[in-house]
């Protein structure tokens, strides 16, 4: 028999009648180059208005084409391509407007994140939880397992839970998340439409000029910002920059203490543009610390968990739109003694 056969036939019946966990390990045995495969399937929704891709196959290696089609072919092959009813789908299968593709990111290696997440609030309805640094909310690039929406589902057996906003990788702090799918878009919708208060806290050094009014006994607390302007991508892609042109960010920024010659900020986006807090604080001469894109960015390499970004999401303040309830959920604040005492390594 081929083996490409043979291989596609195997992962079928495994996939349908073992568990994930046994379906893994016969995997590896059938598959030994096999790469970490996510946990639970991402899914796309085929759209309506493509019309020249007579294939789901077609799709995919049209769609995603930062993945080589060779790997989709495999994949497909290997069973790793289904419907939403859990058939399989294969390499002739035909594009279906509006039908759900679910397939399993991987990767070659998944480097552990040692820190830990928190649940901070639970009712029938949200989760509210403390990711640390380095921690991916989602599967995205070089994380499928982990991330905090998989670590939670694990924890606490709940498979639907889905997450309301986003937080960079970077940056900790508090995720509120929807433990009913069909709920979410309310949730969401609180970030979008500016529904909801976010406090976040940073640490940058001071300014030679404020640390100078501090060394003189002549900094008067909380010194307060209100910085507006334009952010736009940058170059590379995954940057941002500010622009020339009518402002569309919006923050209010507070210095609330001193340590030597560090700050630390209470920050309040009003806007929710990518890395807004970020550029904020660059434009006023502090950027944070351990900060690897703004101003400089550096040279891709391994987390280095010594040096976290000094950036947390550390309160929430809203009305749930289900229950009525009003929260206001804070997680521990940021300590300018790590860095004094060298706990925390700076860049």
């Amino acid at each position: 028999m081929n083996l490409s056969i043979y291989r596609y036939c195997t992962m079928f019946i495994i996939q349908v009648h073992c568990p994930v966990s046994m379906y893994d390990y016969l995997n590896e045995f059938i598959n030994p180059m096999s790469h970490v495969r996510a946990t639970h399937a991402s899914h796309i929704v085929l759209p309506e208005n493509v019309t020249n891709k007579p294939t789901v196959f077609s799709f995919l290696i049209g769609h995603f084409k930062q993945i080589d089609a060779a790997i989709w072919q495999q994949r497909i092959m290997d069973g790793k391509v289904h419907w939403r009813d859990g058939r399989l789908i294969t390499l002739d299968c035909a594009f279906v407007p509006r039908e759900r593709v679910y397939y399993y990111r991987e990767v070659a290696v998944e480097k552990k994140v040692p820190f830990a997440e928190k649940v901070i609030y639970e009712d029938d309805n949200i989760m509210v939880a403390y990711k640390p640094h380095f921690l991916a909310v989602s599967p995205s690039g070089q994380f499928v397992n982990e991330c905090l929406v998989n670590r939670l589902r694990i924890k606490t057996g709940i498979e639907t839970l889905v997450t309301a906003h986003r937080l960079d990788r970077a940056t900790a702090g508090l995720m509120l998340l929807s433990k009913h799918p069909e709920q979410r878009s309310l949730y969401h919708d609180l970030f979008k439409h500016g529904n909801i208060t976010k406090h976040y806290q940073a640490i940058a050094r001071l300014t030679p000029e404020l640390y100078q009014q501090h060394q003189q006994g002549g900094l008067t607390l909380p010194l307060h910002w209100t910085v507006k302007n334009r952010i736009v991508k940058g170059e590379p892609s995954f940057t941002m920059k500010i622009a020339d042109g009518e402002a569309n960010s919006h923050s209010e920024i507070e210095l609330i203490g001193v340590k030597g010659e560090f700050g630390l900020f209470r920050l309040s986006p009003i806007t929710g543009k990518t890395h807004q807090l970020r550029l904020h604080m660059h434009s006023l001469g502090m950027p944070l610390v351990n900060d690897r894109l703004y101003p400089t960015l550096l040279d891709r390499c391994d987390d280095n968990f010594k040096q976290p970004l000094q950036l947390l999401a550390q309160q929430l303040e809203f009305t749930d739109p289900v229950t009525d309830i009003k929260h206001n959920i804070a997680t521990e604040a940021l300590d300018i003694d790590t860095l004094i005492d060298g706990e925390i390594d700076i860049i």
